[in-house]
């Protein structure tokens, strides 16, 4: 069976970013891919049409690309048998990942794309800069202490539980593991809990990085609408019971719903009645606009639940420095499974996180009126300039839900690529095989960059939606307007 030309295009990255013509960019991709092993040989190819119409460019791009691979030796073409990765079958090597907002942070960077599919702060605040500060002088201070700690360091894990005993839920040092970051918090638990041929539950759309950990252990993933709505009859039959269940609760990603106390509750209950580990990812849950109050954690409504969490986007994404409550012999466990692969995270990094928890919801109060404003604007943007997209407002997180009047995201994100601007097709967030008409995009770009992304979507969609985005290479994106901050001499303004 041919590759999917969907998740081959996820694979081919921003491939048609770059200058020259289409069909040398494409061949260039898969030319790289090929010789790093990702398209592995004897791999079946899409037929010319399928992957024309998943990349949004003419056929005659696709059949280009694939005769200069054809001249190289690296595919074979015979008419009956279709396109082949040149060489003899063989077993393909375990899969890299196939998410695009991962796949988007391995490209080179590039000043002239406007990146909106990885949605995190893009500066270190000065209260990080102050909470080095003051860890550094402790850390002057450490004797005797190798700086190996599986479980996290003591005075984190001490300081996490009193965040959540702020929030609501009495926790003790011992159930608190420190990550380097979420994602490795969900890697960790998925491979505590999952083996291969098991179930995951999960929301449809989810968090992508949640589906590539659990992805990686071949699971059955069964999904449900967001809020894991439904999940009491779905786990009521024994031979229905999944191996666990995953949920954002508090600004969902990617949708920006609020589960309710009341469902909080229910959820809670019914997971600790069939005894199915219910994870909560609480990464987004200190993001709430001005004005609006969460409801308790999940975990306050069952000692079974287990919290994510993580100050990459409450924070900065830099300060790799998450967290999974549970109960003691979870944590125990997951310990355990982190010290074949990580004796311990940054000491230097935990300190200051230790510094920074005290302060976190402060600090998230005073960022809220700029996510909110940012919010707004991009709204209003999109409003202003593409009225047919559907764009529901949300009460705090980082991103927007957006569904296209008709079409779907998978070919538009290639048409918006050329145009210097990247979004998550919602179709990768979503396990069911649905959403297939919406686009994430994050609202945490500075006013000047949203405004400018908002100007290339719209030229991105007058071009796909005329038909333009088959093949025809789109106009360098306008220049981007700058500030440069100049001691002294005020604020002036570059053009690149």
């Amino acid at each position: 069976m041919p590759t999917d030309p969907a998740a081959l295009a996820d694979r081919l990255g921003r491939w048609s970013a770059g200058r020259g013509p289409l069909y040398l960019l494409l061949a260039a991709r898969l030319r790289h891919l090929v010789d790093e092993g990702e398209l592995p040989a004897g791999t079946a190819l899409p037929p010319d049409r399928t992957l024309a119409s998943a990349l949004a460019v003419g056929r005659g791009t696709v059949v280009a690309a694939y005769e200069e691979l054809r001249r190289e030796g690296r595919i074979t073409r015979r008419q009956g048998s279709g396109t082949r990765v040149a060489g003899p079958a063989r077993t393909a090597p375990q899969e890299s990942t196939r998410a695009p907002v991962f796949l988007h942070l391995l490209e080179p960077r590039d000043d002239d794309t406007i990146l909106l599919a990885c949605a995190a702060p893009t500066a270190p605040p000065p209260v990080l800069l102050a909470a080095y500060e003051r860890a550094l002088s402790r850390l002057a201070t450490v004797e005797d202490d190798i700086g190996y700690h599986p479980s996290g360091h003591p005075l984190l894990r001490r300081a996490v539980a009193r965040h959540y005993g702020r929030r609501g839920v009495p926790t003790e040092p011992e159930n608190i593991l420190i990550t380097n970051g979420g994602q490795q918090a969900l890697s960790l638990l998925a491979r505590a809990f999952l083996q291969p041929g098991g179930t995951a539950l999960i929301e449809a759309p989810t968090y992508p990085g949640a589906l590539e950990a659990f992805r990686e252990h071949a699971v059955r993933l069964r999904t449900l609408p967001v809020g894991l709505d439904g999940f009491e009859a779905a786990v009521r039959a024994p031979s229905r019971r999944p191996d666990l269940a995953y949920l954002v609760s508090t600004h969902h990603n990617p949708t920006g719903a609020v589960l309710s106390q009341l469902a909080r509750r229910r959820l809670a209950v019914a997971a600790a009645d069939a005894d199915i580990p219910l994870i909560d990812d609480e990464v987004l849950a200190d993001l709430a606009f001005p004005g609006h109050r969460t409801p308790l954690p999940l975990a306050a409504f069952g000692a079974s639940v287990i919290s994510v969490g993580s100050l990459s986007k409450s924070v900065w994404g830099g300060l790799r420095v998450g967290w999974v409550r549970a109960a003691r012999p979870v944590v125990d466990r997951l310990a355990r499974l982190r010290a074949v692969h990580d004796l311990g995270g940054n000491l230097p990094a935990q300190l200051a996180a230790a510094e920074l928890l005290p302060g976190l919801e402060d600090h998230c109060q005073e960022t809220a009126a700029g996510r909110r404003a940012r919010h707004d604007q991009l709204r209003a943007q999109l409003a202003r300039h593409l009225p047919d997209w559907d764009v529901p407002p949300v009460t705090g997180g980082t991103t927007l839900w957006v569904r296209l009047p008709h079409g779907d995201g998978d070919s538009f994100v290639q048409t918006a690529f050329r145009h210097g601007v990247v979004v998550l097709p919602g179709r990768g967030l979503d396990a069911s095989g649905g959403s297939g008409e919406f686009l994430r995009i994050h609202f945490l770009a500075d006013a000047d960059r949203l405004t400018e992304a908002v100007h290339r979507l719209a030229a991105a969609w007058r071009d796909h939606h005329a038909g333009r985005g088959a093949g025809a290479p789109a106009p360098r994106p306008p220049a981007v307007r700058r500030q440069t901050r100049m001691s002294g001499s005020g604020t002036r303004v570059r053009w690149k």
